[in-house]
């Protein structure tokens, strides 16, 4: 099957299990992602599991499991002892399967009594089976089991059993088998899929992702193709689904770097979970907390510091969100962090709150004194001359750590019209330039759901990213500035404020001079006459209207 099949029957699979949870009652219920993300990662894990046993480093198993007609009735009829034994066989991001945890086996059940309770206890087994590996940790150290019961969001008990073969069902239509060896570029776009209806609510740190091209140049620009690197420490603060710490991570090598995240939402810290799993990146989840960043940071050092920890930080933060509890935490306090000050909060509207300029010190903070960062800021930042923002600003340039700004098209998000620029940041960078790009003329415009997005091609991507690294002036484009002017310039980051200003000047003859002032002077003309006739006939117009007596008071 190819890729493009694959893709197809893993949307429709998407859609199948949005529509039984529709049937359900369930559509748009708060409740809806965590049964689509969990019957898909049950899905994924098992055919993972399977892939796994016919590709095992013991020669005995592997002919037995791929020998068989199906994988399912091998492993099965082993014994438990043999079974433990396969366990140790398979790679360390495994999970591990029980015969009554197989798709297989709850697909034989269906018929049963009560099923939605053997639905629901084999889902919670399964969690507690792989507890020590794939769970996730909040601020307060307690841990998220991998899957749960999910029958209970049906109301109606009578609809349980049913609801569960529904999900069931869908699972048991194609294999994922064929693109295990693909990752990322592969799930990158099943996962875009997924998350797609469940980026929009509200929280914190925000639900959406960030579009991969947008991704995928950040992570590019911080890490050439030229570079070897081992044991990078990458971190995004606000991670989200994680769009941007898997393109970095991909970017540097999954083997070479670990990843540590932080998210208040809920919801996004399972599908954050469920993007390492997919990706292969499972020794990373320990180091995924949920909770808030900027009072419960979990990245701590056993002497409780925090500071200069990380190699990589890249970050899309909220720029505009109700942050007014946590700003007046006692544990928010801390004047080494937020060197730049906090942003007021509105009285009118709490919500308006520039939380970004608080990220982006945090960031700089975490950020070793060696360390690269990539920041997406609306574009306002760039020249705001209100305190924090300039002040920020001034840091940057004055330590000498900004080393580009990428100023991205509108409408780069689905979900919003704001603006965006991406700030690049390197803390060991030994030269004075920098490179400004403004990269809005770029992109098509395509509908997504109801909203207008702009789309950027591999071409532009390129553009943007040969660009950036090659420091190269293009007209209306790039600029590579030195730290002083952009000083002069009062530490503006627009590329545009530094653009040349360029008047094209045309040589033509006498003769087609006095051709084309006298086509202008005859065009005009006619345009006066014209205009003439028609000041002349609103006159008349009006000349003829009278008072009428018999409406009057009417």
């Amino acid at each position: 099957m190819s890729t493009s099949d694959i893709i197809k029957k893993t949307e429709d699979l998407i859609d199948a299990l949005r529509a039984t949870c529709g049937n359900n009652g369930l559509s748009g219920d708060g409740n809806e992602y965590k049964i689509v993300v969990q019957m898909f990662l049950y899905k994924f894990l098992n055919d993972k599991f399977g892939y796994e046993l016919k590709h095992i480093q013991n020669e005995e198993y592997r002919s037995r499991f791929n020998e068989a007609a199906h994988w399912e009735s091998a492993y099965t009829a082993m014994t438990d002892e043999e079974r433990e034994d396969v366990w140790d066989y398979l790679p360390a991001d495994t999970p591990k399967l029980k015969p009554e945890h197989l798709i297989a086996n709850l697909y034989n059940r269906m018929n049963e009594g009560d099923f939605s309770s053997v639905f629901d206890n084999t889902m919670v087994s399964l969690g507690q089976l792989n507890a020590d590996k794939f769970s996730v940790k909040t601020s307060g150290k307690s841990s998220v089991a991998l899957l749960e019961s999910l029958t209970n969001y049906v109301t109606d008990p009578d609809k349980r059993d049913d609801f569960a073969r529904a999900l069931i069902n869908n699972l048991t239509t194609f294999n994922f088998e064929d693109i295990f060896h693909q990752k990322y570029d592969f799930f990158s776009t099943v996962f875009e899929y997924l998350v797609s209806d469940y980026n929009k609510d509200s929280g914190k740190y925000g639900e959406y992702f960030t579009p991969h091209a947008v991704a995928t140049i950040m992570a590019r620009l911080l890490v050439s193709p030229d570079e070897t690197i081992h044991s990078a420490a990458t971190c995004d603060p606000t991670a989200g689904t994680g769009t941007l710490v898997m393109a970095l991570a991909h970017q540097i090598g999954e083997g070479n770097c670990s990843i540590f995240t932080q998210d208040q939402s809920q919801k996004s810290t399972t599908m954050l979970r469920l993007n390492l799993i997919l990706n292969n990146l499972v020794s990373s989840l320990p180091n995924v907390i949920q909770g808030d960043s900027l009072i419960d940071w979990g990245h701590e050092r056993k002497d409780g510091t925090f500071d200069k920890m990380f190699d990589y930080v890249v970050s899309n933060p909220p720029f505009k969100e109700d942050f007014s509890q946590t700003v007046t935490n006692a544990a928010f306090k801390n004047t080494d962090r937020f060197f730049a000050g906090i942003p007021n909060v509105p009285k009118g509207d709490k919500q308006k709150m520039e939380i970004y300029l608080v990220f982006i010190q945090h960031i700089l903070y975490i950020l070793k004194d060696t360390g690269k960062a990539a920041v997406v800021v609306p574009t306002g930042f760039l020249t705001a001359s209100a305190k924090i923002p300039l002040a920020i600003r001034k840091k940057l340039v004055d330590k000498g750590w900004l080393r580009g700004v990428v100023s991205m098209p509108s409408n780069i998000f689905a979900n919003t019209g704001t603006n965006v620029s991406v700030v690049f940041i390197d803390k060991g960078k030994k030269d004075d330039k920098v490179i400004l790009i403004d990269a809005s003329k770029l992109g098509t415009t395509e509908k997504v759901d109801k909203n207008q997005r702009t789309v950027l091609s591999t071409a532009d991507e390129d553009k943007i990213v040969n660009t950036f690294r090659n420091m190269e002036d293009v007209d209306d484009f790039s600029k590579v500035v030195s730290l002083d002017e952009i000083k002069e310039k009062k530490y503006s980051f627009s590329a545009g404020q530094y653009f040349d200003i360029k008047i094209d000047y045309v040589d033509i003859t006498e003769e087609e001079f006095n051709r084309r002032m006298t086509e202008y002077k005859s065009t005009l003309a006619k345009q006066f006459e014209e205009s003439h006739k028609l000041e002349e006939e609103i006159m008349k117009q009006l000349a003829s209207l009278k008072f009428n007596e018999d409406v009057k008071g009417e």
